[in-house]
């Protein structure tokens, strides 16, 4: 499994790298479907990127990509691709943003990443092997006590339908006075409670 570990490593670090050039510059902003559910034309390059790469590489392997790239090889391999995600956050020049990428055989994840641009922090995971953060192991949060934990959310972009109560649950946190963080990248959140930094994360209508 090294092999795909490897790729992915060498993949998303290269993929930030197109984000990290064009991060604080002038570039094309679109809007998708639901309000502020932006895309950049640096959204497009990461993943063209991406994409070149595992065609080169796994050519008969699925892809599934948040914008164009996806591909049905009917394989048992599926790349599940985020190119960039925080692009509300890219758009508007907060360096609160990543590329994630992670690979599933017969539907269970086996290898995966998560790469923070700004800071360079890599966040890797392989099954049976762990979870690291720049090479060194990583464990989650030793608090078992919700009231002393801070947590993370996201909302989905049909929020003012209050999908699933999320307006309701958020409200119920609040209101026992636990700190709530809400950064704008859903992979981020999701490595910050795999290495410690949150100890929980919460969201509605999240995709692959």
């Amino acid at each position: 499994m090294t092999k795909f570990t490897d790729f992915i490593n060498n993949t998303i670090t290269n993929s930030g790298n197109i984000l990290r050039s064009g991060f604080g510059s002038k570039f094309q902003i679109d809007n998708k479907i639901g309000k502020n559910n932006l895309v950049t034309e640096y959204d497009y390059k990461s993943e063209k990127y991406i994409v070149e790469e595992i065609k080169k590489a796994f050519p008969t392997h699925n892809i599934i990509s948040e914008e164009k790239g996806s591909v049905n090889n009917n394989s048992e391999y599926d790349w599940i691709i985020d190119p960039l995600d925080g692009t509300v956050n890219y758009a508007n020049n907060i360096p609160i943003f990543s590329v994630s990428i992670a690979l599933s055989k017969n539907r269970e994840l086996i290898a995966g990443a998560v790469y923070q641009p700004i800071l360079d922090e890599l966040f890797s995971a392989e099954l049976g092997n762990g979870a690291k953060l720049n090479g060194e192991l990583i464990a989650v949060s030793n608090k078992s006590d919700m009231n002393s934990s801070l947590l993370v959310t996201g909302f989905p972009y049909d929020i003012n339908n209050d999908p699933k109560n999320a307006i309701k649950s958020f409200t119920n946190i609040v209101k026992r006075g636990i700190p709530i963080r809400r950064l704008g990248s859903a992979a981020l959140d999701l490595a910050y409670v795999a290495c410690g930094r949150f100890e929980g994360f919460w969201e509605v209508n999240l995709n692959s």
